[in-house]
């Protein structure tokens, strides 16, 4: 039996993982726990080869430390490493499974981060938080003062503004404990606005001060949030074949259900990193809402808007800016706008 290990597949976790490696005829050579602090040693005595991992929180980290001892890192997606789990779920058949799932030649691989792109991104999972809480906070706002009869308007800025001007003429309706409370609750909304904009104003002079940035801010519909988001996610954008595979890895394309040669098509898949996607939406309905009618695509808007919906067209437009954003990154051309 061959001895030499061609292939590792590592099951990570907090303090102890389980490690399964493999030879280049695919037999186990073993599959046991090492600890933490033992892994990279353990690796740095083991000859060159593939190490296996699916994406998850810390893969980024350790796929960088592994690829400064030599071997040849490969992250995959949790969703296409469960097929190959053979039996009842745990640590010992889950690295089995990365082991097997590494070596398929039809296995999709995510990119390495790198540690700057990790910590951008880092940033916007924080204002993504911090936004979803604020909005938590109105809600709850307005529900408390509905209890006594106040009723706050919808929508941050409004409720801003009815916070500013309208609110102190109808406090007296609220006792006293609750007054207070509102008080409390309304200097915490201040206080989540500042955070923000702390956090937007880093990754704006992030995105000011990179080239790719600079690059795709060019094109309407993308800011600078939406810019450094795709610039700390996608890794190599080369990985991905053309643009309609990178609109496939964003969920942007129709979702399919189709046997016996009748082809079904559905709404979209929403496969993919949900955020991305939710950002070139957003930036794709503010390019409909301010059409330039110079713009040579705006034809195309207006003919697709007198037969469907507007959500379907302002998916279509964010489904054409992912494309534009893979030729832009992949040729690393600059945005040429055309005009009727």
């Amino acid at each position: 039996m061959d001895k030499v290990i061609s292939v590792i597949g590592i099951d990570l976790a907090k303090h102890v993982f389980q490690v399964c490696a493999a030879n280049k005829r695919g037999q186990r050579l073993f599959n046991r726990a090492v600890s933490r602090a033992k892994l990279l040693s353990m690796l740095a005595n083991i000859p060159k080869c593939v190490v296996g991992m699916e994406a998850c929180s810390s893969s980024h980290y350790w796929a960088r430390e592994i690829e400064m001892l030599g071997h040849e890192v490969k992250l995959m997606p949790p969703q296409y490493v469960k097929p190959y789990v053979k039996t009842n779920k745990n640590d010992v058949t889950d690295a089995d499974a990365i082991c097997e799932a590494v070596c398929r030649p039809s296995m999709r691989f995510v990119a390495v981060k790198s540690i700057e792109q990790q910590a951008l991104m880092l940033l916007h999972r924080d204002r993504r938080g911090l936004v979803r809480d604020r909005t938590a906070l109105v809600n709850r706002l307005r529900a408390i003062m509905g209890e006594f009869g106040v009723i706050a308007p919808a929508g941050l800025h409004k409720f801003r503004a009815w916070l500013k001007n309208e609110y102190g003429a109808v406090e007296s309706r609220l006792p006293e404990l609750m007054r207070r409370h509102v008080h409390v609750m309304v200097l915490r909304l201040r206080e989540t606005d500042e955070h923000i904009e702390l956090l937007e104003s880093e990754i704006h002079g992030n995105a000011s001060s990179t080239d790719d940035c600079k690059r795709l801010r060019e094109v309407p519909g993308i800011g600078p949030l939406t810019a450094s988001a795709l610039v700390a996610s996608l890794g190599d954008i080369k990985s991905f074949s053309n643009g309609r595979a990178f609109a496939a890895w964003l969920g942007l394309v129709p979702k399919q259900h189709s046997s016996g040669g009748k082809n079904k098509l559905q709404g979209i898949s929403k496969r993919g990193d949900g955020y991305l996607r939710s950002m070139l939406i957003h930036g794709a309905r503010a390019v409909i809402r301010h059409l330039n009618p110079n713009r040579a695509v705006s034809r195309w808007l207006k003919e697709l808007l007198c037969r469907r919906h507007k959500n379907v067209v302002i998916v279509a437009l964010a489904n054409k800016l992912a494309r534009t954003v893979w030729a832009l990154l992949s040729r690393g051309t600059r945005y040429q706008e055309a005009y009727s």
